[in-house]
C-alpha cells in the first residue's frame, strides 16, 4: 500500500522559508516520478514541481528560482525546500506519484 504524507507547512511572513517534506512508503521515491502539487481555496490543484526517476527537476515559472524539489533515497523522503515566500504561495501543497496523493500540509504567508 502506497502512503505519502507531507509535513513541514506553517505560516510564515513574506519573504521567508519552510521545508515541505513528503515520507514515502509502499513505494521507492528514485524509482518514480514525485511530484509537488498546491491548491489554494477556490482554485484547482496546479502542478508546483517535479523531480524525475533521473533527478532531473523542472518547475512552475512562479516558483523558479525560489523553490528546490529534492529527494534523499536514503530516507525514501521527497522535500520541496520554499524560499522568498509570497502571499500567492498560499495554499495546500501536496505530494504525489501515480496514482496516489497525500493528505497535504498547509502553507500560509502573510504580507
Amino acid at each position: 500500500q502506497v502512503q505519502l504524507v507531507e509535513s513541514g507547512g506553517g505560516l510564515v511572513h513574506a519573504g521567508g522559508s519552510l521545508r515541505l517534506v513528503c515520507a514515502a512508503s509502499g513505494i521507492t521515491v528514485s524509482s518514480n516520478a514525485m511530484y509537488w502539487y498546491h491548491q489554494a481555496p477556490g482554485k484547482q490543484r496546479e502542478f508546483v514541481a517535479i523531480i524525475s526517476r533521473g533527478g532531473s527537476t523542472d518547475y512552475r515559472d512562479s516558483v523558479k528560482g525560489r523553490f528546490t524539489i529534492s529527494r534523499d533515497n536514503a530516507k525514501n523522503t521527497v522535500y520541496l525546500e520554499m524560499n522568498s515566500l509570497k502571499p500567492e504561495d498560499t495554499a495546500r501543497y501536496y505530494c504525489h506519484t501515480e496514482p496516489c496523493w497525500g493528505q497535504g500540509t498547509q502553507v500560509t504567508v502573510s504580507s
